[in-house]
């Protein structure tokens, strides 16, 4: 399941990028381009939003114990999606009045005040894209060492297990090695009391007064 989410998962990434990149464009294409920009990113952006809600369906369907981590990178997903999703609507909204504007054939300082302005909200983005990426770097490398402290932990759990089952064996050893040695010595003592009997009843016998005599 956890490999469906990660796929998931890089498709977001790589579609995120695509759209970030195309809102950045949007106000340095001619009106034309501009119009198939802002169509194409309406479509992006909704596959993004279908990805988002495939992924919040597998994050609710992994066990409890292993979901804050995903819990965690769906909201950082899902306020990247709000991200977007404003910086497009003012990349509308300002394409809108610059078309507006050529329209009635206003294409003075305002136009340029504008497109200044979009410029650096431009640059904005792309500098907020960069964290992103990094962001999610980080968050796949923290993933990978967890993963290898999980193995680590799992590879000591049997270790461990094959101590106790050793230990165990070899408390059956002693025990088994103790009733040998209890018969043994009570076998001893048995074979004891019967030489002590003989050399009794053979110091009797010889003491008995002889009837040649």
């Amino acid at each position: 399941m956890s490999s469906d989410f990660e796929g998931y998962e890089q498709d977001f990434a790589v579609l995120t990028a695509e759209i970030t990149s195309k809102i950045a464009r949007v106000p340095r294409l001619p009106p034309d381009e501009k119009k198939q920009m802002v169509a194409n990113v309406e479509k992006q952006l909704e596959e993004a939003r279908e990805l988002l809600e495939q992924m919040d369906l597998e994050v609710r369907e992994i066990p409890p114990q292993s979901r804050g981590m995903y819990s965690n990178r769906m909201r950082s997903y899902k306020q990247e999606m709000g991200k977007l999703e404003t910086d497009f609507k003012r990349s509308r909204i300002a394409y809108s009045d610059e078309v507006r504007n050529e329209l009635l054939g206003d294409a003075g300082n305002s136009s340029e005040n504008q497109r200044a302005h979009l410029l650096d909200n431009t640059e904005r983005l792309e500098r907020s894209s960069r964290r992103l990426e990094a962001g999610y770097q980080i968050a796949v490398e923290t993933e990978q060492i967890g993963q290898e402290m999980l193995e680590n932990l799992s590879h000591d759990r049997e270790k461990i297990q094959r101590a106790r089952d050793r230990l165990r064996d070899a408390d059956a050893n002693l025990g088994k090695s103790s009733r040998i040695l209890t018969g043994m010595l009570r076998s001893g003592h048995s074979q004891i009391n019967l030489v002590m009997k003989i050399s009794y009843f053979l110091q009797v016998w010889e003491k008995r007064p002889c009837k040649g005599k």
